[in-house]
């Protein structure tokens, strides 16, 4: 079957967060290669980048609700994609691990997106079965006709599998580059390859 909606996945997939994660460390009064090399700690050991506070001896901080992303932070060849995609007719949605803040700014941000959804609201996170589920009984299609774009091979790229979804793996940020992408149905280097690789 033909794709006919496309789902992305939001941090180091539409939004770098180089920036983001830098002012937060700037915040914590912390060095912010101290903040990666934790983040790196919880990619090689295959954890949930929540896990990096531990590491840190830290409790998850309340920044995390208040820091947003800035629309400086969009990946160039994000903006366009969607853009490219939503005029070719195709059910486009936003969905992600994130805050009930960072989906707000999302919505505020009048993406040229049909949906905009976050972990925090639907109250599952992936890789959980369940959030992919909810993908699917948003938009009008089977999951065979869905296509889940996303950074990360363990959160992103195999549960959308699992769930029966074309797995499209974008080789950017920590995770992108750290994790092998063999077992992704599609492979790209930048959101410009992407309707091209889907055969849009």
């Amino acid at each position: 079957m033909a794709v006919k909606a496309v789902f992305f996945d939001v941090g180091e997939t539409l939004i770098n967060e180089l920036r983001y994660w830098n002012e937060l460390a700037r915040r914590l009064g912390l060095e912010p290669h101290v903040l990666w090399s934790a983040l790196g700690v919880t990619i090689a050991r295959g954890e949930e980048h929540t896990d990096l506070w531990r590491h840190l001896g830290m409790e998850p901080p309340e920044l995390l609700d208040v820091l947003l992303y800035d629309r400086s932070d969009l990946y160039p060849d994000a903006l366009p994609c969607l853009e490219a995609l939503h005029e070719r007719g195709y059910f486009i949605g936003i969905a992600g691990n994130q805050t009930a803040a960072l989906e707000e700014w999302a919505r505020a941000q009048e993406l040229p997106v049909d949906v905009v959804a976050s972990s925090a609201r639907w109250g599952v996170r992936k890789p959980q079965p369940e959030f992919f589920s909810r993908i699917v009984a948003e938009c009008d299609c089977d999951a065979l006709e869905i296509a889940y774009v996303g950074d990360r091979v363990d959160n992103d790229v195999l549960p959308a599998k699992a769930a029966g979804m074309i797995a499209v793996h974008v080789r950017r940020g920590p995770w992108g580059y750290l994790q092998d992408s063999a077992a992704a149905d599609v492979r790209v280097d930048s959101l410009a390859e992407l309707p091209e690789a889907l055969g849009l």
